[in-house]
């Protein structure tokens, strides 16, 4: 089983690594302002911990290809 989870780890960096090459950067969401053209919110949640309109969780990562948005992050926001 770990011969496939290192199989599976090193498809993924060989991939992250391909992206870097083209010039796809990933989309830094984690704590920063909700951005309706970079994020999908797809839940929100009080939060005494965030400050209102921040990302609290990236459910699936976005990406950017010479500014223009590829696929935007998947993400829950405060209230």
């Amino acid at each position: 089983i770990t011969s496939v989870a290192d199989g599976i780890d090193l498809i993924r960096k060989q991939a992250e690594e391909a992206m870097v090459k083209l010039g796809i950067e990933e989309i830094d969401c984690l704590n920063k302002p909700f951005n309706p053209e970079l994020h999908e919110a797809v839940m929100r949640v009080n939060s005494d911990e965030h400050n209102e309109e921040t990302v609290v969780e990236v459910f699936a990562k976005g990406y950017i290809y010479k500014d223009r948005v590829i696929r935007h992050a998947v993400v829950k926001v405060a209230n």
